[in-house]
């Protein structure tokens, strides 16, 4: 049984550090078994090495879902060791959908380095994801994993990628309704957080005699709240988050004529300033747009709409939290995990 993930916790960042230690050598193992091409793209999107497979030391994530994992099966009072591959599975679900949306997107940057596609290629970064998501499988059924785990599982990406489609569809859409977007971001983002709780629990069933199927429902709510709010905010740091931070481009989304929350809220808003942003976004933007694009989106309320929902969101989860009656120390790590992603700058 490997030392608790929560043992001692007093913030997020431990329990991300713990995460790091415990998930990274066994995706490094998964990784390891796919062919050459593939594992290259791969180890290079990790951050472990440079284009021509050198190691290299640069940042390749926060591990947050991943904590997820572990600390749920924590919470049903399981070993964070039995569901170490759904953590690693999560991580790769993950990670294939950011080197599927930088091509969607045409993001050239991602954790302050050149991205997948950028490197390699648009077409080798499209197999280099999909390699990450057949591999996803493959750590869950090697680690022990049932049918039910691989259900789950793949609801959830079938979830994001309605979710990623809708948010394509939006952007040829001049008509999109604030419930449909936050449906799509439930469906692009809170599905693999709610998954991530909940393949957590139920790979804690090993020892510890199994999770209620209420606790597992409850620590999935829990992720899918979570998970919204890590979305909005997200979309915050598209127009707001400082490039140094974040790694991404200023005004990335804003570019992109992306149909965010905050900019859907304005939109939709019926003041002066969302029909000012219709207006300017039914054309495409030029650099010196951007900038009085983000003011509009603020002026017309999307900033206060999204900090507001964050905080909800967050009451909310807190709350599928204390239903699901987690071990406390967990129930500690989760709660610090859920605060950092709901106030985040990166």
């Amino acid at each position: 049984m490997t030392e608790p993930v929560a043992e001692g916790v007093r913030t997020a960042a431990d329990v991300l550090a713990r995460t790091r230690d415990l998930v990274e050598p066994a995706l490094r193992r998964a990784v390891g078994t796919l062919p050459p091409s593939m594992r290259r793209m791969a180890g290079y999107h990790f951050g472990w090495c440079d284009a021509r497979e050198r190691p290299v030391r640069a940042g390749g994530g926060k591990a947050l879902r991943p904590a997820f994992t572990l600390l749920a099966a924590e919470s049903v009072r399981g070993d964070a060791e039995e569901a170490l591959p759904a953590a690693v599975a999560v991580e790769l679900v993950h990670n294939f959908s950011l080197v599927h949306d930088d091509v969607m997107d045409g993001d050239a940057v991602r954790r302050h380095r050149p991205t997948v596609w950028n490197v390699f290629g648009r077409a080798e970064a499209i197999l280099a994801g999909d390699s990450m998501l057949a591999l996803a499988f493959a750590a869950l059924a090697e680690g022990g994993g049932n049918a039910e785990s691989a259900r789950t599982l793949s609801r959830c990406v079938q979830s994001l990628l309605d979710g990623q489609s809708a948010d394509l569809g939006f952007e040829q859409r001049a008509d999109v309704s604030l419930g449909e977007c936050v449906r799509m971001a439930e469906g692009k983002t809170g599905a693999l957080f709610g998954c991530a709780c909940a393949l957590g629990a139920l790979h804690a069933a090993g020892r510890s005699g199994g999770a209620a199927a209420e606790q597992v429902a409850f620590l999935r709510v829990f992720g899918e709240r979570v998970g919204l709010a890590f979305q909005i905010v997200d979309d915050l740091l598209g127009i707001w988050g400082d490039p140094a931070v974040t790694g991404k481009p200023v005004h990335s989304d804003l570019r992109n004529r992306k149909k965010s929350l905050p900019v859907v809220a304005a939109l939709t808003s019926g003041t002066p300033a969302g029909s000012a942003l219709a207006v300017l976004y039914r054309r495409p933007l030029a650099r010196a747009d951007l900038p009085g694009a983000a003011r509009l989106v603020e002026e017309a309320g999307g900033r206060a709409w999204c900090l507001a929902r964050v905080d909800d969101l967050l009451s909310e989860a807190l709350e599928a939290l204390r239903s699901a009656e987690p071990a406390p120390g967990a129930a500690a790590g989760l709660e610090a995990l859920a605060r950092l992603a709901a106030h985040r700058d990166r």
